[in-house]
């Protein structure tokens, strides 16, 4: 038996699986592709995460379409982070091209163009579903780690959330939230000192200063009404293929704490909504966070924390997550060890930290017997990548260079006729695109102010009247020797009654 023979064994014995799975290409040996040598990834291990690395050009963003293609036809909901704005393709087939009919015919699979069901969402101005979240839906810890504040803020906080519970005072955008903090530090200073203890204005100037921020970089879009159900990223079309949910980002690149901020929170409702779902063979819902060093890079060390511990959990509630960046090293350790999908492209070694990185991430990969690691790293062509998975059992496949199916639809972006139309079709689009500003938080407290105003005014014009009044009788009583009588007995009583109180 030649290696040849010999390495299509290995390949097949470690990627055999009983149960349903998506095929990602074929192996490759010495840069040559076996054909038929299949790396094929378990449906139920696809809830173990996973990470798209590469360097730019290197094909990553195909690489996830593929995938999305793939769990969609097996009826499995995606939804995709999209920056560059090059994923709008996936609602048209592929035009075909001969060098696709050639990769395939290597790798051993057809190749048949196929749009799927897509969903534009946006949470920006640009044309999409809305996603919205009420700052209530937050809630105090969530948004102090997003505003990374200290334990003093953190209390705040949850006194303004306390507050507004108790006084059924609704928390829906950053307005509601911003009217509550000055509330308690100027007109409801008294009352919240007596009910909550005394607030710092200090430290409520230092809160509203980040949420300023938070609002320069566009979330008062994001908070608000009505707020997203999680649930609808689960849907499947009539045809049983889960919707590939797209979300636009095009526009908020230079705004990663918005993203963070989006990011933490779906990820948080998606956990608390979603029930457990125990080993079921196959995920609910797979997400793909493209460029995801701007989650990393901006993120404060309690929300890389809080990120750290939804990744370890939401597995059991049959999530996937899936992190495409340039380099491994983009994503925290504690992060990195909870991936069990690995598909790496190509890293380039121009410097020596870059030659330092390419060993770093050669070492998260098991050793092969067919492969330099390092060597093979910065030999990738486009459209392949090393691949490191889970079987079945949990246990790691063989690390197979492999190259990579093509996208079965359109490697470009839709044509804006085309995205209209995919707008124009969309239900979501009539369910959540009405932005709704009922009474909250906000106007309720308005109100307040201006009756205690009011009241205050009322009270001053009144003390004002008896004023006069009293001046009025005393000028009338020099001249009516009974009434200045009846008056200086009453001051002599009142005098004896707060006498007698105090000495009592």
């Amino acid at each position: 038996m030649d290696i040849q023979d010999k390495f299509f064994e290995h390949i097949q014995k470690g990627y055999t699986t009983k149960g349903d799975f998506i095929t990602m290409g074929a192996a490759m040996l010495n840069g040559e592709t076996i054909t038929n040598a299949h790396v094929k990834i378990p449906l139920k291990t696809l809830n173990r995460h996973g990470l798209i690395a590469g360097a730019t050009g290197t094909g990553k963003t195909k690489t996830l379409q593929v995938i999305a293609e793939n769990l969609s036809e097996k009826g499995i909901p995606v939804l995709l982070m999209d920056l560059k704005g090059d994923l709008s393709g996936l609602a048209q087939p592929s035009p075909g091209h001969a060098k696709i009919d050639e990769r395939h015919n290597k790798i051993g699979l057809p190749f048949t163009p196929t749009a799927f069901p897509v969903e534009i969402l946006s949470l920006s101005e640009q044309d999409g579903v809305k996603l919205r979240a009420t700052v209530s839906e937050f809630g105090p810890v969530l948004l102090s780690r997003i505003l990374d504040l200290s334990k003093t803020q953190e209390g705040i906080v949850a006194v303004v959330f306390k507050y507004c519970d108790d006084n059924k005072l609704p928390l829906l955008d950053l307005k509601d939230f911003k009217k509550v903090l000055q509330y308690a530090t100027e007109e409801g200073k008294k009352e919240f000192s007596e009910s909550y203890g005394r607030i710092s204005t200090s430290s409520t100037g230092t809160i509203l200063r980040k949420v300023i921020e938070l609002e320069q970089q566009g979330a008062e879009l994001f908070f608000g009404e009505k707020s997203f159900d999680v649930e609808d990223l689960t849907r499947i079309d009539e045809n049983g293929r889960g919707y590939i949910n797209i979300i636009r980002l095009t526009d908020i690149q230079d705004r990663p704490k918005l993203f963070s901020t989006f990011m933490l929170s779906l990820l948080a409702e998606i956990y608390d909504i979603f029930p457990e779902q125990g080993d079921t063979g196959r995920p609910e819902l797979v997400l793909f966070i493209d460029e995801a060093h701007l989650i990393f890079n901006e993120a404060s060390k309690a929300l890389l924390n809080q990120i750290e511990s939804i990744v370890k959990l939401i597995r059991s509630k049959g999530i996937g997550l899936y992190f495409v960046t340039q380099n491994p090293t983009d994503v925290p350790d504690a992060v990195l060890s909870q991936l069990g999908l690995k598909v790496q492209h190509a890293l380039r070694a121009f410097t020596a930290k870059d030659r330092k990185a390419i060993k770093l991430t050669a070492e998260n990969y098991p050793i092969s017997e067919y492969y330099d690691t390092k060597e093979v790293l910065t030999s990738l062509g486009i459209g392949e990548a090393l691949i490191s998975a889970l079987d079945e059992k949990g246990r790691p496949t063989p690390l197979a260079a492999t190259m990579l199916r093509a996208p079965m639809s359109r490697m470009d972006v839709l044509t804006d006729s085309e995205l209209k139309e995919v707008i124009g079709s969309s239900k979501l689009v009539r369910k959540y695109n009405e932005t709704i500003d009922r009474e909250s938080a906000y106007e309720m407290l308005n109100v307040k102010i201006e009756r205690a105003e009011k009241l205050a005014e009322e009270e001053k014009a009144s003390s004002s009247r008896k004023s006069t009044r009293s001046t009025t009788r005393r000028t009338s009583t020099r001249q009516n020797p009974v009434i200045k009588v009846l008056t200086s007995a009453t001051f002599i009583r009142g005098v004896l009654g707060v006498l007698k109180k105090v000495m009592r």
